[in-house]
């Protein structure tokens, strides 16, 4: 029997919908993601937390639904002194075209520093390209599904092949998937052509992997 999808994925689904959480400046706490993962991610003001924190302890240290759920001093109490913590991205989605594959699938890719940091910190990796650049289609946190994307050669700005890439990689699943894509805001260029495809922005968010050092309570609802 298959394991239920973990929580944290009806907000991005929602999200993708354009239905919200209330803005009302407090934390959801959600369980922790599966392989030892946490994740903050900041809604119009309000935040959601996948981490094996309780409510109290994530409270007392600063959470809130108004940006304390990012602020530094509080994602690394959330990590501890130990742990790993990831850059803050922007998260975006935009619904699958459908369609035959404009893509192939590409193998033996597995030392590309694309692909090596997406099976890091996802599941299904695959790799689909041409002499554009690449894409990884994966399962992200909470089981989204999630795109990422790495041009061969950008010296020339990419030519707008970036935006190409993109739109085709929309076609490799079914007409009306929910895709999701985490950008750092400072990558500007991937970030335009990511929104001149129609993804939208829906938050931000930040992965973390918490040290041995860090304590655990349980996770609950603020």
């Amino acid at each position: 029997m298959p394991a239920a999808p973990h929580p944290l994925l009806a907000y991005f689904l929602a999200a993708a919908d354009g239905r919200f959480p209330p803005a009302d400046g407090r934390v959801t706490v959600l369980p922790p993601l599966p392989g030892g993962l946490e994740c903050s991610v900041a809604f119009t003001g309000h935040a959601v937390l996948a981490t094996a924190l309780d409510a109290r302890r994530v409270a007392e240290a600063g959470a809130d639904g108004y940006g304390g759920s990012l602020a530094p001093a509080f994602l690394l109490h959330l990590a501890g002194p130990d742990g790993w913590i990831g850059v803050t991205d922007a998260t975006l989605t935009a619904r699958a075209t459908g369609g035959p594959p404009r893509l192939d699938t590409l193998h033996g890719l597995d030392d590309h520093p694309r692909v090596r940091f997406a099976h890091g910190l996802r599941t299904d990796v695959t790799v689909h390209g041409d002499e554009r650049g690449l894409v990884t289609l994966a399962t992200g946190p909470a089981g989204r599904r999630e795109l990422g994307i790495e041009l061969h050669d950008t010296r020339d700005g990419g030519h707008g092949h970036g935006r190409s890439l993109l739109r085709d990689a929309l076609t490799l699943l079914p007409a009306g998937t929910p895709l999701f894509a985490a950008v750092a805001p400072g990558n500007a260029r991937s970030l335009r052509a990511f929104l001149a495809c129609g993804f939208t922005p829906v938050g931000s968010e930040v992965l973390l992997r918490p040290g041995q050092s860090r304590s655990a309570g349980s996770g609950t609802p603020l």
